[in-house]
């Protein structure tokens, strides 16, 4: 009997897409960052993430699982980043400006060749990594400069990306549930 393991790739996107929404409504000056981003970070966006990426290296996914492991950890580290210096380690103390520029920017690198892998595939995942790249990029100019204006820009694209991300999601789970492709992407 054959073992057909499920898409893990609706789980992924919703755990990527749904945090990121909901840090970037805070780029955006709504709320500051609280106990809901935090849990989203290392719960959702982290290690639902993270499972869904082992589970696509499992179905022999490489590009998939190594999206969802990276983007899960990248969320677990930066809930890292916000909590280490609360906890009394001196070295763990608050990270400057220009150098949390520098992990944002190390993530849009690589972001820009993940969405060199999306190219000639689907028109969204290509939009929600050329997004991300744009994002990450946009929030290392934002820590390099201290410009709050670009960081409300980047809050405005990161809600699409991660919109875009979450409708992805909502695409290939439907199209599953369905048997027929429900909505384009």
């Amino acid at each position: 009997m054959e073992n057909k393991l499920a898409n893990p790739a609706p789980l992924g996107l919703l755990g990527f897409g749904m945090t990121t929404i909901l840090l970037n409504i805070h780029n955006l000056g709504f709320f500051p960052v609280s106990a809901v981003i935090i849990s989203m970070g290392i719960f959702y966006g982290g290690l639902a993430q993270i499972i869904a990426g082992i589970l696509s290296f499992k179905n022999g996914k490489t590009f998939a699982g190594t999206a969802f492991v990276s983007y899960g950890f990248f969320w677990i580290s930066l809930v890292g980043i916000w909590l280490f210096p609360n906890t009394g380690f001196e070295m763990a103390g608050t990270t400057p400006a220009p150098f949390f520029g520098c992990y944002l920017a190390i993530w849009g690198i690589f972001t820009a060749f993940m969405w060199w892998g999306t190219w000639g595939g689907s028109k969204v995942q290509q939009f929600v990594f050329l997004s991300l790249t744009i994002l990450f990029f946009l929030l290392a100019v934002s820590k390099f400069t201290g410009s709050e204006t670009i960081t409300v820009i980047a809050g405005g694209l990161g809600v699409i990306c991660g919109s875009s991300a979450f409708y992805l999601a909502m695409a290939e789970l439907l199209e599953e549930v369905k048997n027929k492709r429900v909505l384009p992407y």
